[in-house]
């Protein structure tokens, strides 16, 4: 595989590699590694997968499947995520308690992939906020969110200086800066046709302005995590050093394994950390840890007089209750005719960010409530916290379970009538309604697999199409 990288791209990273540049341009020209993270809440981890080596749940592929014919993928037992940017893992475990209840923000959250690892870190007590500052890109995060199914987070689509505004609320920001993208070169060929050193320039002050815009949502004592996905120093060392500048801030150094093969770099005190692709296996990837060491608390929340989220009648939640593993955990609220679960714990601050933001998704939406009667919604069976009696269970192979994702008619023949949760390998991925004489699909038409089956169906087909359903 060649690759045509700019000129003047060839030179910096000629003068910043050195020695190491022809085993870097080598790199560029070789596949890309494919890793995936697994829902450890959801399936058990692979045993004859290689680990990713700074991560617990990370997994390298020997090659890439069609994952959009995987139903555990629809199920949201593993994220296809880029290796390196798994390192947002230890930034986390070595620089804040996880075992505390944390608020959290991911401002940069499309399309999942470092909300559902902060999700899966977090102490159930803890909640996650997940930003987005594009709509549509936030609309297919609030997706993701709801197949990995963690249910403290919540989905917003809000310019950063709107989340700036809640002064001190969050323990840990993790800012993914949106960047040239060098990193991604032999991922997105677009991504070199969009290079040069203007749109550098321009990425390096905007992501200045951004951490600018969302600072002092950060508590004193809190920890920020910057990350982008390129090598240049003005997108990175340059930023953090600005950054010490204009706010009071100290470095956070991380240990890191010599196997890791990562490189540490410091400059004026200011410690990073890269990946590049001829050392570790992965993308092109930058992360650095500061705290805040001075700024303004956060108010008291008091109780909104016309509050937004509204509770549930008790016969409402009567009609709920026992879908929930642990009920006592949950406010069950209402708003126009779905039911949500919010945890219990964070009511204040939730009020406060369903007032002040544009909230896409948040907790667990369990139900639409018409004339007394229920209907579960997805995000309930792809819940991590489904009462695991609540609902009879159809367990189906892989040939259903395509039909099913696509949204055709399946078969459910040992089923007692009413709602059915649809699982494949222990995975749960949706409900269906058993009728005397038939079965209503209800996954959501917006999620359906929309290539055809045709082929894939084939008996001598099926078997290619696993990822974990072969551990």
């Amino acid at each position: 595989m060649s690759i045509q990288l700019p000129l003047s791209f060839q030179v910096r990273m000629q003068t910043q590699l050195e020695e190491d540049y022809p085993a870097f341009k080598q790199a560029l020209a070789s596949p890309s590694p494919i890793s995936i993270r697994v829902n450890a809440n959801k399936t058990s981890l692979p045993t004859s997968l290689t680990p990713v080596p700074w991560t617990e749940t990370g997994f390298y592929l020997s090659e890439r499947p069609s994952f959009t014919l995987d139903p555990m993928f629809h199920g949201g037992a593993y994220y296809v995520q880029e290796a390196s940017s798994m390192f947002l893992e230890q930034a986390l475990k070595q620089s804040v308690d996880l075992e505390e209840s944390l608020a959290v923000l991911d401002l940069c959250g499309a399309p999942g992939g470092k909300s559902t690892h902060i999700a899966s870190l977090l102490s159930e007590g803890s909640l996650l906020v997940a930003n987005e500052v594009i709509k549509p890109r936030a609309n297919i995060l609030a997706e993701n969110i709801q197949k990995w199914g963690s249910g403290n987070v919540v989905v917003t689509n809000n310019d950063p200086s709107h989340i700036g505004a809640l002064t001190g609320f969050f323990d840990v920001m993790v800012v993914d800066a949106p960047c040239s993208g060098e990193g991604m070169f032999r991922k997105d060929p677009d991504a070199i046709q969009e290079w040069s050193e203007a749109n550098v320039k321009l990425c390096s002050e905007r992501q200045r302005r951004i951490l600018m815009d969302v600072w002092d949502a950060l508590k004193p004592g809190g920890v920020l995590i910057y990350s982008t996905c390129t090598y240049n120093s003005e997108e990175n060392e340059e930023n953090l050093v600005w950054l010490s500048t204009q706010q009071d801030v100290e470095t956070v150094p991380l240990t890191l394994q010599p196997e890791w093969n990562v490189t540490e770099t410091q400059e004026q005190g200011m410690r990073g950390y890269r990946f590049y692709p001829h050392k570790t296996q992965g993308e092109g990837f930058f992360l650095a840890v500061v705290r805040k060491t001075e700024g303004d608390e956060a108010g008291t929340y008091r109780k909104s007089k016309r509050p937004y989220l509204v509770s549930a009648s008790k016969q409402e939640k009567a009609l709920v209750q026992d879908w929930l593993s642990e009920p006592g955990d949950w406010e069950i609220v209402k708003h126009k005719e779905t039911l949500r679960a919010l945890p219990k714990a964070w009511m204040l601050e939730l009020e406060q960010l369903y007032e002040n933001l544009r909230v896409v998704y948040g907790g667990i939406e369990l139900a639409e409530v018409m004339k007394n009667n229920a209907k579960p919604l997805p995000a309930l069976a792809l819940s991590q916290h489904l009462s695991a009696g609540a609902f009879p269970r159809a367990e189906v192979d892989l040939a259903t379970a395509l039909k099913f994702l696509h949204r055709e008619d399946v078969v459910l023949e040992d089923s007692a009538t009413g709602w059915v949760l649809v699982q494949f390998n222990g995975v749960p991925l949706g409900w269906g309604k058993k009728l005397q004489n038939r079965v209503n699909n209800h996954y959501p038409k917006e999620w359906r697999i929309r290539m055809s089956l045709d082929e894939v169906l084939k008996p001598e087909n099926l078997e290619k199409q696993f990822v974990l359903s072969n551990q």
